[in-house]
């Protein structure tokens, strides 16, 4: 995702905010706890995982030590989120299902660390909120654009990406997103038959460069918008807004999924 600016500093991110109402994510609870626990598993756990696994990570000098961060990643196994965890060394906070939360030892390991139980029935902006959660805390956010695992049982496995991604970066415009690509994965733990990683197989992790909405949305080669575009977009019908907001989060997740794919991932 290109990084190159054309308009003054300042203008175009004066416009964008004056569209808050169109945009804005409001978070759930208003941040996060403080989870003391997940430090110390990450200090202890991290280099366990990172000696005893033939884990390769490029990209590192791309992820900034603090502030709010989402790590966007590519979806092939159940080990993907420890291996983000352990090779981005950021208390990563991911969203989980409410099945993660139903064993008792398991719950108290996900709220140990940090993890965010989220419910199906209760829909996608709820999932949303309590991602904004994080952000709103200037954490890091791992996320899967996907939205699922992939099933895909031929490569390309890489599934398109859901817009919910861009809402959040849109939402959070300073937050650096950071596009991951994860290499074998799948090989070392295969969904439905694996019940153990096989830690003698290889994985990469490649972390890309990062970028804000910011950057992204005055971007040429990205949102392309100026200060006059979305000036005019506060003349225009609500559902109007809405449409010509939509198309800008379509076009970050294509392009994003375009830079996870260049990375890599299969």
């Amino acid at each position: 995702m290109a990084q190159h600016m054309t308009n003054p500093p300042g203008n175009v991110e004066s416009a964008w905010l004056q569209l808050e109402e169109h945009w804005k994510i409001e978070p759930r609870t208003g941040g996060i706890s403080y989870t003391p626990g997940y430090s110390i598993i990450r200090f202890i756990f991290s280099p366990i995982i990172r000696g005893l696994a033939r884990i390769k990570s490029t990209g590192a000098e791309h992820i900034p030590g603090s502030g709010a961060t989402i790590f966007a990643a590519n979806h092939l196994s159940h080990v993907d989120p420890i291996l983000v965890i352990a090779s981005s060394r950021r208390k990563v906070h991911y969203l989980a299902k409410d099945g993660h939360f139903k064993n008792f030892f398991l719950r108290m390991f996900m709220n140990l660390t940090g993890q965010i139980e989220t419910h199906r029935e209760a829909g996608g902006d709820e999932a949303l909120a309590s991602a904004a959660d994080v952000l709103v805390s200037n954490s890091a956010l791992g996320i899967f654009p996907e939205g699922t695992r992939s099933k895909k049982t031929e490569k390309p496995f890489l599934l398109p990406g859901k817009t919910g991604i861009a809402r959040l970066a849109a939402s959070f415009p300073h937050a650096k997103v950071i596009p991951v690509a994860l290499i074998g994965t799948r090989e070392m733990m295969a969904p439905q038959e694996d019940k153990l990683p096989k830690l003698w197989k290889s994985v990469n992790v490649n972390f890309g460069r990062k970028i804000t909405w910011f950057e992204w949305l005055e971007d040429p080669n990205g949102g392309a918008m100026n200060t006059e575009k979305l000036e005019q977009l506060l003349t225009k019908e609500k559902h109007e807004v809405k449409t010509a907001i939509a198309g800008l989060y379509r076009k970050f997740t294509d392009q994003l999924m375009h830079s996870i794919s260049s990375l890599g991932a299969p």
